[in-house]
C-alpha cells in the first residue's frame, strides 16, 4: 500500500518529467525559428486564413490617417492645342494650403514630359522658372495662396514654321509643334483675414509632340513673358 509520502513523490517525478519535456519542446522550436526565420506572409499561391485575410478592426477613439494629398494628373490628349491648353492650366494651378509642394506639381509635369527622357532635365529648369521656390511657398502658405490661369487665346506662333525649317535633320522629334498662350495669372489669398487677390498678364510658349495615333507629350517652355510670336 501506497503512503501520502509516496504518492506526492511521484507527482513531484510527473511534473518534473513534464517540465522536462516542455522545455526541450522549446528550446527544439526556437532553434527552427531561428533557422527558417519569421512566417512567410500568405503568397497568392497560398490561401490565407480567416484572421490573416480579414481587416482588423480600429481601434475605438483612433481616426483612421488621412490620405495625402496629389497633384492631379495632366491629362492625356492626341489633339495638339487640347493637350497644350491643358499643360499651361496644370502649370499655373497650385495651392499652397493642401500640404503639397512645388515639387509634386512639377512631377506631375515631367510625367508627361519626354519619354525618351531627352529634354526632361531641361524641362525641369524651365518649369523652376514657372513654381514659386520653396522658400517663396512657405512665405505664400500663411496667406493660403492660390493660383489659376484664364487663357486668352492659344495659337502656333508665327515664327514656328520658320523654326522647324531651319531645325537641323533630327532635331526636333516626330509630331513636333508650339503653341503661343496669353492668359492672365489670377492669385487669391488672406490679409489680415480679409480675402485679396491679384491679376497679371502672362504670355509663354508651350513645345510639345504629338506623334500619329498616340499621346502628346511635353517638350520645353519658352521663358515667361517671353514667347515665340
Amino acid at each position: 500500500m501506497k503512503t501520502p509520502a509516496d504518492l506526492r513523490a511521484r507527482r513531484r517525478l510527473i511534473v518534473l518529467i513534464a517540465t522536462g519535456t516542455a522545455l526541450v519542446v522549446l528550446v527544439v522550436f526556437g532553434v527552427y525559428g531561428l533557422l527558417t526565420g519569421p512566417t512567410r506572409t500568405p503568397t497568392e499561391n497560398t490561401a490565407p486564413t480567416t484572421e490573416t485575410s480579414s481587416p482588423s478592426a480600429p481601434s475605438p477613439g483612433v481616426s483612421p490617417r488621412p490620405s495625402r494629398p496629389v497633384v492631379p494628373p495632366v491629362r492625356a490628349s492626341r489633339d495638339p492645342e487640347t493637350f497644350a491648353g491643358t499643360v499651361a492650366h496644370a502649370l499655373f494651378t497650385w495651392d499652397t494650403t493642401t500640404g503639397l509642394m512645388p515639387l509634386d506639381y512639377t512631377s506631375a509635369l515631367l510625367d508627361v514630359g519626354d519619354p525618351t527622357g531627352t529634354e526632361q532635365a531641361g524641362l525641369a529648369a524651365d518649369l523652376a522658372t514657372y513654381l514659386p521656390t520653396r522658400q517663396a511657398w512657405a512665405k505664400l502658405r500663411p496667406y493660403a495662396t492660390t493660383q489659376t490661369l484664364a487663357i486668352d487665346s492659344i495659337r502656333v506662333p508665327d515664327s514656328w514654321p520658320q523654326a522647324v525649317q531651319q531645325a537641323h535633320p533630327g532635331q526636333l522629334p516626330e509630331g513636333a509643334t508650339a503653341y503661343t498662350i496669353h492668359g492672365t495669372r489670377h492669385r487669391d489669398g488672406t490679409w489680415n483675414g480679409k480675402p485679396t487677390s491679384a491679376e497679371q498678364d502672362v504670355a509663354f510658349t508651350v513645345f510639345i509632340a504629338c506623334p500619329p495615333g498616340r499621346d502628346c507629350y511635353l517638350l520645353r517652355l519658352s521663358g515667361l513673358d517671353n514667347p515665340l510670336d
